[in-house]
């Protein structure tokens, strides 16, 4: 892979990894259509590992506090200001977890098609508005119960269809349950921490057996890019989103949906 290549593939990783527009339906599509080589999956490996870092360092105070009350409370036997946020992260990844193990052992290559890309893309865009449209309340982060955890947790598992769009699906979720967007996006940008870290181990270890030579110039580059790429994204979103609303997101989504269907499917 080139360098145009490597720049274009990195930016668009932690562009759209936390917006709610599908990463892997860009990923897979835009170098089937400029007929780009497939970058293999050392360099996947690389920018999700970028993604991770972007909201590890973004949310990192967060981080730091909840995990701190969360060991306190495991002393104390009682919960402890934010402390239940950690299992409320690691109970929502459950589903997603379970379902990925059961297609790991069936095959995924029924979802990468390009019919299924597009659909899943028009399909979310319009859930994705009704859930903002007539769904969306005033309740915040305290306001998160177990329900909400599960059903968030479970519409994670959804993101294993390319088109889905992982951040879509949690925020549809969100929305669903009466959480307000930045609430909903929050909460969807921290669910992604055990996520995409054992997608990138379970990459890393694909990438090891298969013996394939690693550009490491390459997947240092696409990292960074992904990196401060995937920062600013989280960071403006978060800002905007209350304020722009979700709609262009599915109007973006609905567009890409058909123009696939015309141009590829």
């Amino acid at each position: 892979m080139d360098w145009n290549q490597v720049v274009v593939l990195g930016m668009l990783q932690g562009l759209t990894e936390f917006l709610p527009i599908s990463s892997s339906a860009h990923l897979i599509l835009l170098p089937l259509l400029v007929e780009w080589p497939d970058q293999g999956l050392a360099f996947d490996v690389a920018v999700h590992v970028g993604t991770l870092l972007a909201v590890l360092a973004y949310f990192r105070h967060d981080l730091l506090r909840m995990g701190r009350n969360w060991l306190r409370s495991l002393t104390v036997h009682h919960r402890v200001d934010d402390s239940i946020m950690v299992w409320f992260l690691l109970g929502g990844t459950v589903p997603a977890g379970l379902v990925g193990i059961f297609l790991n052992d069936f095959g995924t290559e029924l979802f990468r098609s390009a019919s299924v890309v597009a659909g899943a893309t028009i399909f979310f865009a319009l859930l994705l508005w009704w859930s903002d449209r007539y769904k969306r309340g005033a309740r915040g982060d305290t306001d998160i119960g177990w329900r909400d955890v599960l059903i968030i947790g479970a519409a994670q598992s959804l993101a294993l269809i390319p088109g889905a769009s992982r951040a879509g699906v949690t925020i549809t979720a969100g929305l669903a349950v009466g959480l307000t967007r930045e609430t909903a996006a929050r909460f969807s940008f921290l669910l992604s921490i055990p996520v995409v870290a054992a997608a990138g181990v379970l990459k890393a270890l694909d990438a090891w057996s298969s013996q394939q030579p690693v550009a490491w110039d390459a997947m240092l580059v696409g990292t960074l890019i992904a990196f401060v790429c995937a920062y600013i994204t989280i960071h403006f979103f978060l800002k905007l989103v209350d304020r722009v609303g979700i709609f262009p997101f599915v109007i973006y989504r609905l567009v890409l949906g058909v123009v696939l269907l015309i141009f590829v499917v």
